[in-house]
């Protein structure tokens, strides 16, 4: 007898955006070993290609794609020349950091833009597909915990990753009856390059440990094994999620007393 493999994505495609590095990348290369067919999407063609062609001379299928979440065009021509698009993966995403009342109008723009904007026209598009084709499909947005709480200096930011959670919920609501499931990850405190330099103190890695259940910062392979298990048939029934991947710092604080 026979027994159906939940965590294969065999016989399908995914389309990751931000997939040059950290945690597109890391999520792309393990939708790739699961069997999917994985196109790499972001801006850098360079680091895409050279990806790509790692995964294919691991045996894996994968292709890289020209998409720049601030230009609508790019996004167009990503959802024109890839109809067949069953699983979407939205990372890309920038970071400012700074005090609030010091953003200018052109950093809001610009986070707003490639945070938020891209991504709710790049899964307008590919969702649209997923409706016509009625195969169903899975979504899978990457925010933040600051889709869940809120740390300073990241105002703007929080803006975008908090819309992101609303984001996933309604939709969930509405492209339910499709058969398409729509989840967003909160990754906590992981180490990628946009935050590398800010936990290098050592003060930073104390204040974790007296802070979360697991002492330590994550890596972007941390995410992508639920972002896979999100794209198969074992999350069939969990949409209008919002998962936190944080070594349980949203849900756990730890304090110097013993027993």
């Amino acid at each position: 007898m026979s027994y159906p493999q939940p965590f294969s994505l065999e016989g399908k495609t995914a389309l990751i955006n931000g997939a040059s590095r950290g945690i597109g990348l890391a999520i792309a290369r393990q939708m790739a070993a699961a069997g999917a067919k994985t196109i790499l999407a972001a801006r850098s063609m360079t680091q895409l290609n050279a990806a790509a062609k790692d995964l294919r001379d691991q045996g894996h299928q994968a292709e890289a794609l020209k998409l720049d979440m601030a230009d609508v065009k790019t996004m167009t021509q990503a959802a024109e020349s890839h109809p067949d698009v069953d699983i979407l993966v939205n990372v890309a995403g920038t970071n400012i950091r700074k005090r609030f009342t010091e953003y200018t109008q052109e950093e809001y723009d610009l986070l707003l833009q490639t945070n938020l904007h891209g991504v709710v026209k790049l899964t307008q598009l590919i969702g649209a597909q997923m409706i016509e084709r009625k195969q169903g499909g899975k979504i899978v947005h990457i925010g933040s915990l600051m889709s869940v709480l809120g740390l300073p200096y990241l105002t703007v930011y929080a803006i975008t990753k908090s819309a992101l959670a609303g984001f996933t919920r309604t939709l969930a609501a509405e492209w339910g009856r499709h058969n398409i499931q729509v989840n967003c990850i909160a990754p906590g405190f992981i180490i990628t390059d946009l935050n590398r330099r800010m936990w290098e103190p050592e003060y930073m890695k104390q204040w974790l440990k007296n802070s979360q259940a697991n002492p330590r910062t994550g890596t972007p392979e941390d995410i992508a094994p639920v972002a896979v298990f999100l794209s198969s048939a074992a999350a069939d029934y969990i949409t209008g999620q919002v998962i936190a991947v944080d070594g349980g710092y949203t849900t756990t604080s730890v304090w110097p007393f013993e027993v």
